[in-house]
């Protein structure tokens, strides 16, 4: 990603930033200048993403949190304000896909710690961020969505993370709608099939555990070499992020 300095004084905090899409958005970010607050659980991840900001000249702290802990996510928001001093860019982009498999098998506390994480921790980190950017009258807020959301019936067995993306999507329009005029714009973003972890994840997974026919539309797409990079889909993002659209979903390829 070459540095156009678009993003320089700005700072930005990006969730599951360890790796895939995340960690592809934050090295995009600190590239174009902006100050990049990494977070994700593993603080594995973590080192190895600010190294590799850090190698191209860029600056980066990492915060530890599960997005699904209210807690800590306001612990996470207070330490990268106390660094930072605001967050003018936010990435949600941390999400889960489990749990998988016939909806009569599934745990209810799963299904629930699902929306917890791919909705409720969202909208409380953007809570905790959102009065400093309204105070500045300006910021960019982009929930990562999937395109599940506008087909669920493609996702047989995968109800908890298809219900979660259409509700982030719902949340997404309606915030924009609400901060119209502000200068904090609020967009969704569907990366398109890329190849990270949670797509490995599913490919792993016992067909007969989480279902023949979703098993096999994740292998399939990988054998057919649908899928692309997490720098490429990044890439995307960061092209539309400067603008002043909002209440937009972006949307890279189909499902």
């Amino acid at each position: 990603m070459s540095t156009t300095g678009r993003f320089e004084g700005k700072t930005a905090l990006v969730t599951g930033a360890g790796r895939g899409i995340g960690r592809a958005v934050a090295l995009g970010l600190a590239a174009k200048g902006a100050h990049v607050a990494l977070l994700s659980r593993t603080q594995s991840d973590l080192d190895e993403t600010k190294a590799a900001v850090q190698d191209r000249g860029g600056v980066a702290i990492t915060v530890q949190a599960d997005i699904g802990d209210q807690s800590a996510v306001e612990r996470a928001a207070r330490e990268t304000l106390a660094e930072f001093g605001a967050v003018d860019i936010l990435i949600n982009n941390a999400g889960v896909v489990w749990p998988l498999g016939p909806s009569t098998s599934i745990d209810t506390a799963d299904w629930s710690a699902a929306i917890g994480v791919n909705v409720i921790g969202t909208f409380n980190l953007t809570l905790a961020l959102l009065p400093r950017m309204l105070e500045r009258s300006w910021g960019r807020i982009v929930n990562v969505s999937s395109g599940i959301a506008a087909q669920p019936a493609k996702m047989i067995g995968g109800n908890a993370y298809a219900t979660s993306k259409a509700a982030l999507e719902a949340h997404t329009l309606n915030l924009a709608a609400e901060l119209a005029g502000t200068g904090v714009t609020v967009n969704v973003y569907r990366p398109g099939r890329v190849d990270t972890a949670m797509q490995r994840w599913i490919r792993t997974q016992p067909a007969e555990k989480i279902g023949v026919e979703l098993h096999d539309r994740f292998v399939k797409s990988y054998e057919q070499g649908v899928l692309t990079t997490p720098l490429v889909s990044a890439q995307s993002l960061l092209e539309r992020l400067a603008s002043d659209a909002t209440g937009e979903i972006w949307s890279v390829g189909e499902v």
